[in-house]
């Protein structure tokens, strides 16, 4: 599991004291404070179906199953990402265990830095709950999506924290292609 962070990744484990990009940390403060649902309730119970046939290779529990998708369909699309793009990044940063932890301190489903909690002034949320995961992931994917005119090379390494590198963008794309991508 890697972390998400473009450079705030490394400044996090080297120095005590990160910069986070203030307009990031606006959005962030933004998302966490929202809530929405499905727009559509049709269309996202015809996608909860297909998705968790395809999820139960990773996910055996039902009930966890959607209460997932529930949360990534919503997240996703209120930050008007392509859902099925995040179940990749999902696949690829933590296998869809929402306790995982990297060894650079990222958490959850996305693995989010927690630092981001201080910065946008909710220090006592919990990066392992699903729904604070989702939604920071989520912001922070479109973010960079945003920054860099939906290249996605290049949105998912600043994600990742590998800007120049195409490594994890091509693992997240080949899970994409072959996992979450319709048929």
């Amino acid at each position: 599991m890697l972390a998400i962070v473009c450079n705030h990744t490394v400044l996090a484990s080297v120095s005590a004291a990160p910069s986070p990009d203030p307009t990031l940390r606006k959005l962030l403060t933004e998302a966490i404070e929202a809530a929405d649902s499905f727009e559509d309730r049709f269309d996202a119970e015809v996608w909860l179906v297909d998705m968790s046939n395809r999820l139960q290779k990773f996910v055996a529990d039902e009930q966890y199953r959607l209460l997932l998708l529930r949360g990534i369909h919503r997240e996703a699309s209120r930050a008007r990402l392509v859902p099925e793009l995040v179940l990749a990044v999902i696949e690829i940063e933590s296998r869809f265990d929402h306790y995982a932890i990297s060894r650079s301190g990222a958490q959850g489903l996305m693995q989010v830095m927690p630092f981001w909690l201080k910065e946008i002034g909710h220090p006592d949320d919990n990066l392992i709950n699903i729904n604070t995961n989702l939604r920071m992931g989520c912001t922070i994917l479109k973010y960079y999506m945003d920054m860099e005119k939906n290249d996605l090379h290049k949105a998912l390494a600043r994600y990742n924290g590998s800007y120049g590198s195409k490594k994890y963008s091509n693992k997240v794309l080949e899970a994409l292609r072959l996992n979450w991508r319709k048929q």
